[in-house]
C-alpha cells in the first residue's frame, strides 16, 4: 500500500491516512523506519493487546549503547549501536530475536566537545528500510546503504555540513530516488542507488528531528524541524518554499513536526514550549502558543484532535485546536511514546513498560511491566510491528516484549 499525504486534508482524514510522499510500499504490521511508515508515531494495528495477559519478555539482545530506535520490516528487526570503538548496524530475526547479520564500522562514541554529562553516547538515528535496501546515519555523519538481506555494503557518503552539538540525529527518509536528512541550515539530500550528493542548504549546523514527508503544491516536500526554524522544502531541489522561525535552547529542535490539516504542530524542550503555524503562510504568526508541552526525548502522537506527549516529566494531552491542557500525569517521570489501536504505548526512562488509554478524559493505564532494567537509561521510543514491542535503553539492551496471548 502506498502511503501519501496532501497539504490541506483535514485533520479526522489525517489520522487515517498521514503518510509519505516516499514511494514506500507498506504491509500490515511492518514499522519500517523512525516514527512507522506514517510518520506519525501511530500504527494500525490491532489486536495486539490483551490486559489480562501482563507483560511478557520474548526476547532480549546487546547491542550497544545509543539511542537508535528499531525499524521492523519482512520478519526482522533493524537497530544500532556503539562499542569498542565501532558503530553496528544488526539484523535481527523479529520473532526469535536471532542475529542474522551485523554491519561494523570504526567509530566513536561522542562528536568533538559534545557534553557526555547527561547520556552515554553512541548512534542517535534509527535505519531506514526502503525496499532491498536499508540506510544508516552515524552521529559523525557516516551513511551507509546497505542490503537486508546481508548487510552488504552497497555505498558509503558522508554529510559534509557542520556538526550539531550533540552529532547528527535524524534518520533517513526515502522520497523517490532520494534519501534525505536534516543536515545544513534545511536539509541535504543523496541519491539513494548511487549515495552521490544531489543537493545541499549549505554548512550550517542541523535541528535534531527526521524529515517530515509531504505533499504540498502537488509536488514532494519535507518539512525539517531545523536548528533555527521549521521549514518547508522541496523534495527534488531543497528549495526552501515557508519557514517560521523558532529558537531553543542548545538549538535541541527533536521533536517531529506533526501536520494537522493546514496547520502544524511544533514542540521543543528546554522550556521553550509548543505551537500550531498555519504551514505555507508568509510570515506565519502562531494560531496558539504556550509551554503546555515541552518534548524533549520524544515527539507527541496526534488523535482525534489532540495530542498527547511527554511535557518534560509529565506525560500530557492537549486540546490541538487551541492549546489548552486537558490533563497531565507525573508518574512516570521521562518517557517516549507512540499509539496503536487508541492507546498509548509509554516508556518511561527507567524501563517501565505502559499502555494506557489515549483519551482526553484522563490518564487511564490499563497494563504496565518492567522490562529494562532499573537504573538504566531509557529515552528511545518503543517500535510495535506483529503484536510485539521492541524497546531499549542507552547501555545496549534491546527487548522485544508481548502485552497479548
Amino acid at each position: 500500500m502506498l502511503k501519501r499525504i496532501k497539504f490541506g486534508l483535514p485533520v479526522f482524514l489525517l489520522v487515517v491516512v498521514f503518510a509519505s510522499y516516499a514511494m514506500v510500499t507498506v504491509h500490515a504490521g511492518e514499522w519500517p523506519m523512525y516514527r512507522g511508515p506514517d510518520h506519525t508515531g501511530v500504527s494500525k494495528e490491532t489486536g495486539w493487546f490483551d490486559a489480562s495477559a501482563g507483560v511478557k519478555i520474548i526476547w532480549e539482545q546487546k547491542i550497544g549503547t545509543g539511542y537508535s530506535s528499531i525499524a521492523i520490516d519482512g520478519g526482522r528487526a533493524f537497530t544500532m549501536g556503539y562499542d569498542s570503538n565501532k558503530d553496528t548496524v544488526f539484523c535481527f530475526d523479529a520473532k526469535t530475536g536471532k542475529k542474522i547479520w551485523a554491519f561494523s564500522y570504526d567509530s566513536a562514541p561522542s562528536v568533538p566537545k559534545e557534553y557526555m554529562g547527561g547520556h552515554k553516547g553512541g548512534p542517535y538515528a534509527t535505519p531506514t528500510v526502503d525496499g532491498e535496501y536499508l540506510y544508516t546515519v552515524s552521529k559523525h555523519g557516516d551513511v551507509h546503504c546497505l542490503s537486508t538481506d546481508k548487510g552488504a555494503v552497497k555505498w558509503t557518503a558522508k554529510i559534509k555540513s557542520k556538526l550539531p552539538k550533540w552529532g547528527f540525529s535524524g534518520s533517513a527518509l526515502v522520497v523517490g530516488d532520494l534519501v534525505i536528512l536534516n543536515a545544513g541550515s534545511a536539509g541535504t539530500a543523496f541519491d539513494k542507488n548511487t549515495g552521490k550528493q544531489k543537493w545541499s542548504s549549505g554548512p550550517a549546523a542541523a535541528g535534531y528531528s527526521t524529515p517530515v514527508p509531504i505533499e504540498y503544491g502537488g509536488k514532494p516536500h519535507v518539512l525539517l524541524f531545523t536548528a533555527k526554524s521549521v521549514a518547508l522544502v522541496a523534495a527534488a531541489d531543497g528549495k526552501k518554499v515557508w519557514d517560521a522561525p523558532w529558537k531553543t535552547k542548545y538549538d535541541v529542535n527533536g521533536a517531529d513536526p506533526i501536520v494537522a490539516g493546514k496547520n502544524v504542530f511544533i514542540s521543543s524542550g528546554y522550556g521553550s514550549g509548543c505551537c500550531l503555524l498555519p504551514l505555507g503562510k508568509s510570515d506565519p504568526k502562531p494560531i496558539w502558543q504556550n509551554k503546555n508541552m515541552k518534548n524533549k526525548l520524544s515527539g507527541c502522537v496526534m488523535l482525534d484532535g489532540h495530542v498527547y506527549g511527554f511535557d518534560e516529566t509529565a506525560l500530557t494531552c492537549l486540546d490541538l485546536k487551541t492549546g489548552d491542557k486537558k490533563w497531565s500525569d507525573d508518574s512516570l517521570g521521562r518517557g517516549t511514546v507512540m499509539l496503536a489501536d487508541g492507546k498509548l504505548i509509554l516508556l518511561s526512562e527507567k524501563g517501565k513498560l505502559v499502555i494506557a488509554s489515549a483519551s482526553p478524559d484522563g490518564y487511564k493505564e490499563l497494563s504496565s511491566g518492567d522490562i529494562l532494567k532499573a537504573g538504566t537509561q531509557c529515552w528511545t521510543i518503543p517500535a510495535l510491528s506483529g503484536g510485539l514491542i521492541y524497546a531499549r535503553n542507552t547501555a545496549g539492551d534491546l527487548v522485544c516484549a508481548k502485552v497479548g496471548k
